[in-house]
């Protein structure tokens, strides 16, 4: 097989070659490493690679799973390797090697995929900006000069720019949908519960947070999704799982279904032109297809929701800044400003913010249920601006500076007097008001790159389902897929480091 050839697959076919013999899981393998080796230099989205254990699986003889033989690359969060450090793109977490796999990669090695490599992320995911000071940052194999989204960042870049055809992700507040529509790709949040963390993590952001994938076609997503879902004890939160497999509903086409969309957000109340134009074509293909569509008012305030969905995320960093404090002994040194200046206000916070947000969280649910009453789903940008160009959410010199001061001093009340909250939550959220919805609510979610800039550059659109309408996404996502192919759509070559 010629690179082009499997650059050109996706995983399905790939996995269908490996069981036909027409190409074995080592020369797979070799194809991806070659990608990796030409692109990574330029796109920074491998941060580690696993090739003793990959060489070990591509040649097992008993490798066996639906994928088995596909080479594939995990998220370096939330997605532990027995053996291997996962460092949440920290240096404080640099040294700290797994003592077992987590349960969505034993879920993804049971389905035989040979995992070589491990992607880059910001900070413990707190960005939607894969840019962490301990790897430095991925770029958008689009545009190298912009960013392939996060905290997915570098799982979205590498399947973007062929390396692999699918790659772990997850999503506690757009970090699947988020890469998925920087970099052209298929991106779902499952429904709260379907495809649970741990066991070395618990339930993120109390119930959140989800796994998942990023994939070029819906099929990989519906049958990855197939791979990883299923209840266990340690799980905290459960959904009910299909009736029949998700690869096999894609199958089917949605029957006449009735959508409100919307791209007005209080977060951004002027969202980028090709932000509004893809909701619109979007919805007007829609309606080609025979669906009811509507304008309508977003049936929640996303200002208020992003002030609780940062009051949860705030309280729940800090939790794990000083459990990595007490477990390794970093100190300040060893975690990015940022990261200590959001942590201090989720210590200043206290109790009461948390579980006003919490409480909130309910009437965000109750609203979206109503909604769903008259609505199968909620269609908006994914992205309030096409992908930002690398840097835009850094920090300036002299704030970072700022910002160590405040935490030592413990001036979190101090920074939600002086506004630097409202300002950090507009500057964090601009770009991304409409993701966060989904995770409050533990509803599903899509991306799918329906649109693409006058610029070249992919912006997705993000539909929003019921609790439990996994497989009903992935059925109109297919039906969108078929009506507008993306998968054979590639970034011009990347070109290497100067």
């Amino acid at each position: 097989m010629r690179l082009d050839e499997y650059m050109a697959l996706d995983a399905t076919a790939l996995a269908g070659l490996v069981a036909d013999k027409q190409v074995t899981p080592a020369e797979l393998l070799a194809l991806a490493r070659q990608r990796a080796d030409a692109v990574n230099p330029r796109l920074n989205a491998i941060v580690c690679r696993l090739d003793d254990v990959a060489d070990r699986q591509a040649a097992d003889p008993n490798l066996s799973g639906p994928f088995a033989g596909v080479p594939f690359l995990l998220k370096d969060l939330g997605q532990e390797y027995r053996g291997f450090p996962t460092s949440c793109g920290s240096r404080s977490l640099a040294n700290d090697v797994a003592d077992r796999h987590a349960l969505v990669t034993q879920r993804f090695l049971d389905a035989g995929l040979v995992i070589f490599g491990k992607t880059n992320t910001p900070e413990f995911g707190a960005k939607g900006a894969t840019e962490p000071d301990y790897w430095g940052p991925a770029r958008n194999p689009w545009d190298t000069e912009r960013t392939p989204g996060g905290s997915s960042g570098g799982s979205g870049a590498a399947v973007a720019a062929g390396i692999v055809p699918a790659a772990g992700a997850n999503d506690g507040g757009g970090s699947i949908r988020i890469p998925a529509a920087c970099n052209g790709l298929v991106g779902l949040k499952p429904s709260r519960g379907l495809a649970p963390y741990g066991p070395q993590t618990g339930e993120l952001m109390l119930g959140m947070a989800t796994q998942g994938v990023v994939t070029r076609t819906v099929r990989d997503s519906a049958a990855l999704l197939d791979a990883i879902i299923g209840h266990h004890p340690d799980a905290s939160y459960r959904v009910a799982l299909p009736d029949k497999p998700f690869a096999e509903q894609i199958t089917r086409p949605p029957g006449p279904l009735t959508i409100g969309y919307s791209a007005r957000s209080a977060l951004n109340p002027r969202p980028d032109r090709e932000a509004v134009v893809a909701v619109e074509n979007s919805a007007a293909l829609l309606s080609e297809l025979g669906h009811r569509v509507r304008e309508v008012a977003p049936p929640y305030d996303d200002a208020a929701l992003g002030r609780d969905f940062l009051t949860i995320w705030f309280a729940q960093l800090h939790q794990q800044v000083a459990d990595i404090r007490r477990r390794t002994g970093a100190r300040d040194n060893d975690f990015e400003a940022d990261t200590l200046a959001i942590s201090e206000l989720g210590r200043s916070g206290g109790v009461l913010p948390v579980m006003s947000a919490l409480e909130n969280r309910n009437t965000y649910i109750q609203s979206l249920a109503a909604f769903h009453e008259g609505y199968d789903f909620f269609l908006t940008p994914t992205l309030a601006t096409p992908p930002l160009v690398v840097g835009a959410t850094s920090t300036s010199a002299a704030l970072q500076r700022a910002a160590r001061l405040v935490s030592r001093v413990r001036g979190g009340k101090l920074m939600r007097l002086s506004g630097i909250l409202d300002d950090l939550i507009r500057e964090s959220l601009g770009w991304v008001p409409y993701t966060q919805l989904a995770n409050l609510t533990g509803r599903p979610a899509i991306s799918v790159p329906l649109h693409w800039t006058d610029d070249g550059l992919p912006l997705g659109v993000q539909f929003v389902g019921k609790l439990g309408a996994d497989g009903d996404l992935l059925q109109l996502a297919a039906q969108l897929e078929q009506a507008r192919p993306w998968a054979q759509r590639h970034p011009a070559p990347v070109t290497p480091p100067n």
